[in-house]
This record gives structure tokens, sequence and C-alpha cells, in this order.
């Protein structure tokens, strides 16, 4: 009987991935097809994980006998090891403190030891997709600072995937630069050339800084470009206005080009940090050791601040000075407010009209907390 069931099991779980393969292959729009070929293809490694993981946990109980029946009738129902080693993401850029601060101080393997966790790995991702995509197949277990856009992007295509905290809010740090003084509206940029990474806070913060003037994208030629091809673009005159973040934005202003916008009061930039679902029904405790963890490292960073800011300057080659003016933009507080819900289901709306997604999503049915 138990055999009977993993094999349905299995078939189940082979007719989901089918199912979903089927259905992210049918669009064709090129703005979501940049994103969701890595998302379907994290879900498709889940669903696999998941029904490989229900196969090997019957045949396990056929072979040992089924122990705890033979007791008298009773589930056998053991809690979970808890893994010896728990993977996180380290993302150091644009000046993410935290994540630099709890590295250097292991804080984290700190906080899990207590659970019998021996080590903390660290994995060098920085792309949404492939984070969302590592999580989803259990090659990872936290996402240390992954963009809401790319949470939204993997739960619109069926990705397991929970917020479980805030990593940070800097509408500040995201700005829209032009080396033409006189561009100072939306519709200054009527026909311009603004190059840009699309899918991303700074693409929202470009449509959202258009619709203030009653444009839309279309109103201008948008670049899909990385941040350091857009500044270069916009230096060597190929593009008209350039979206950059972090210490590229700070660096352009320095030298003086023309900031048209930032963020503050059109995006909030919301970075999170996340899990699955599956990992936290598992390893409950583990979780909020993870949390436990993120927390100690805030209290190092408000006692000692002036540590933190060096650490950072080092670590990024930046000066302290410029660290310390660009850590005021910043909002590191973990805790997941009204707000950020606001924030990111604004994002949703953003993502469903770029076309980037085809399926709205409730956020709140994707935080916990």
């Amino acid at each position: 009987m138990k055999a009977k069931r993993a094999l349905i099991s299995i078939i189940l779980a082979a007719a989901l991935v089918l199912s979903l393969t089927s259905c992210s292959s049918s669009g064709k729009d090129p703005a979501k097809d940049s994103g969701q070929a890595a998302v379907a293809e994290a879900t498709e490694a889940s669903k696999d994980a998941e029904a490989s993981k229900d196969a090997d946990a019957s045949k396990a109980a056929e072979e040992s006998g089924t122990e705890a029946g033979a007791e008298g009738g009773e589930e056998a129902g053991t809690e979970a090891a808890v893994p010896e080693t728990i993977m996180v993401t380290f993302v150091s850029s644009p000046l993410n403190v935290p994540s630099i601060v709890e590295k250097n101080h292991s804080i984290l393997a700190e906080t899990f030891a207590s659970l019998g966790v021996k080590e903390v790995a660290y994995s060098d991702l920085t792309s949404g997709a492939d984070q969302t995509q590592a999580l989803a197949s259990g090659d990872i277990q936290f996402l240390y600072c992954v963009g809401a856009t790319s949470v939204i992007l993997a739960a619109a295509n069926d990705a397991d995937i929970r917020i479980i905290s805030m990593y940070s809010r800097s509408p500040k740090s995201f700005c829209l630069f032009s080396a033409d003084d006189s561009i100072n509206s939306p519709e200054d940029l009527r026909g311009k050339k603004i190059a840009g990474p699309v899918g991303t806070i700074l693409h929202e913060l470009l449509v959202a800084y258009l619709a203030t003037g009653g444009m839309t994208i279309d109103d201008v030629e948008f670049v899909n470009s990385s941040i350091p091809d857009a500044l270069a673009a916009l230096s060597g005159g190929s593009a008209d206005c350039a979206l950059l973040a972090g210490a590229a934005a700070y660096n352009a202003e320095q030298m003086g080009t023309h900031l048209v916008t930032n963020g503050e009061g059109l995006v909030e930039a919301t970075i999170t940090c996340a899990t699955t679902q599956a990992f936290y029904d598992e390893h409950p405790e583990v979780v909020a050791k993870f949390l436990e963890g993120q927390k100690a490292v805030l209290d190092y960073i408000d006692a000692n601040p002036e540590e933190a800011i060096a650490e950072t300057a080092a670590f990024l080659d930046l000066d302290a000075e410029a660290v310390k003016e660009m850590y005021g933009n910043y909002d590191f507080d973990m805790t997941i407010r009204d707000s950020d819900i606001v924030s990111m289901q604004n994002t949703v709306q953003f993502m469903l009209n770029a076309k980037m997604i085809e399926n709205e999503i409730n956020i709140e049915d994707f935080v916990i907390r």
C-alpha cells in the first residue's frame, strides 16, 4: 500500500511538473521571458525534489518494517534532523552592511550552533532569478537579501518562496541621472534614451516617475543595461539618462552628474529575506534562529556603528566617509511593516502592467510573520 502511495505521489508530482512547464512556455512577451524561464526551472526543480523526497521516504518506511505499526499501529512521527550545513546567500552590493558584518563576525554560525549546525556556507549568487531557483531546489536555505521583484516573480510562477523578514529599504539610493541639466520633469524625458536594468527597482522607479506626468514607458526609449553599462552609456553619450543605484549613484552625484529624481515618494525599494514554506514547516526552529541571528547583526551595528562602517568600506574598497554618508539612506529594520506589504503589492501591479507576470498574487499569502 505504501509503495502504491509513493507511486501515486511520483505520478502526481510529474503531472504538476508537466502542467507547469506547459504554462510557462506559452508566453511570448520579451519583458516577461527575461525572468520567467529561470523561475519556471526553479519551480520544476522544487516539484521534482519533492517527488523524489516522497519516494525515498516511502521506500525507507518499507525497508524498516514499519516498526511503529508493529507496536500498536501508531504512526511514527520523528522530528526532522537539523541540517549540519546551512547555506545562505551573500550579497555585498550596493551597500549591504548587515551581510558584510555578519560574515566578518560569523554571527549566524554562532547563533545556529546551539541547534547542532556545524557550518554556515555562503552562496555568491546575486541574480534574483538564480537565487530563487537555488532556494526552490533546496541548494540554499535562506536568501539573505533578495529584491521584492524577484520574490514576486517566483511566487507568481508557483515557486515555493516565503518572506520571513525585511532586509532593507533605500528609496533615495535608486536614482535617475541625466547628462543634460535641462531635464527636470517627466515631459522632458519624452523620446529620450534611458539605460537601466529591466525588471528591477530602478525600472519600477522610472515607470512611477513617468506616471507622475501622465506618461508611460512607451513614451521613452528604454534600453536594458546593467548599472555599470548604463553609467558607461551616459558617460559616453550613447544614452541621455541612466538609472543607477548604490555606490554608482553616489559617485555619479559626486562627479556633478545631474540628478533628475530618486526613489523617494515613488518606490520603497524593498529588499527581503526569504526561505521556503517546506523548509519552514520542517525546521521552524532553524528559521527562528536565522531571525535571531539577523537581529544580532543589527544589534552589533547599532552598538558599533563606526566599526561597521569601517568594515564595509574596507570590504567594498570605498572611502569610509562615503559609506557613512550613503548609510544614512538605508533602513535595515527587519520588521515586516504594513507599509512594506502595501509597497510590495504595488510592485505586483507594476509587474502585471509591465507583463513580467501573468497572474496577480496577494503578497500576504507569501509572508510569514
